[in-house]
C-alpha cells in the first residue's frame, strides 16, 4: 500500500526570531550526553520513532550507532523529569555552512501534550546558535506528532521547502 506523506523543511535564521516556550518546573533538566552513549540515542529513536515510522536507523548495527554518536559535529541532549527520561534531540553542526540541523527531536508518549515540546525545541534552537551559526533547520512530516509542525512554526521557524513522498 502506498501512502502519501507531506514533508516540510523549516528554518530559523536568528536567535532573535525565537519565540521561546515556557520553562517547566525545576524538576526538569536538560543535559548534553557526555560521555556519549549510543544506547540512549537508540532507545529514544526506537521508542519515539515507532509511532512515527522512523525506520532508517532500525537496521544499524552497534558499530554504526557508536560511529554516529562519536562524530565531533553531533551532540545529543536528554530531557528528564527528576531521573525519568522525557525526551531528546540530536543536533548536527555543519560549521562550514554555518548551520545546524535538528536531526531528531522527540518526547516520550507519556510526557506528550504537556507543552514540554515548546520548551525542548526552544532549547534545541538556543544550543544550536551557541556554535556561531546563521541557520537552524529541521524537517518534519505528516507521520510525526500532530503538534510537531505547529510547534516549529510557533517557535519562529519558517517553512522553506515542502515535498510529497510516496511510501
Amino acid at each position: 500500500m502506498i501512502k502519501k506523506v507531506k514533508r516540510n523543511y523549516l528554518e530559523i535564521n536568528s536567535l532573535q526570531d525565537l519565540k521561546e516556550g515556557y520553562k517547566p518546573s525545576k524538576n526538569y533538566s536538560l543535559n548534553l550526553i557526555n560521555p556519549i552513549n549510543f544506547q540512549i540515542n537508540k532507545f529514544f529513536y526506537k521508542k519515539i520513532g515507532k509511532k512515527h515510522k522512523w525506520i532508517d536507523r532500525l537496521t544499524w548495527p552497534e558499530e554504526k550507532w557508536i560511529n554516529y554518536v562519536s562524530l565531533k559535529n553531533v551532540e545529543t541532549y536528554v530531557f528528564k523529569f527528576n531521573e525519568d527520561l522525557v525526551g531528546f534531540f540530536e543536533l548536527i553542526f555543519h560549521l562550514e555552512k554555518k548551520e545546524t540541523e535538528i536531526a531528531y527531536f522527540g518526547i516520550l508518549e507519556e510526557y506528550q501534550n504537556k507543552k514540554l515540546g515548546s520548551y525542548l525545541l526552544s532549547e534545541a534552537i538556543k544550543k544550536s546558535f551557541q556554535k556561531n551559526i546563521n541557520r537552524v533547520w529541521v524537517h518534519t512530516c505528516s507521520l510525526d506528532h500532530k503538534n510537531a509542525l505547529n510547534n516549529y512554526i510557533s517557535r519562529g521557524m519558517k517553512i522553506f521547502k515542502t515535498e510529497t513522498l510516496n511510501i
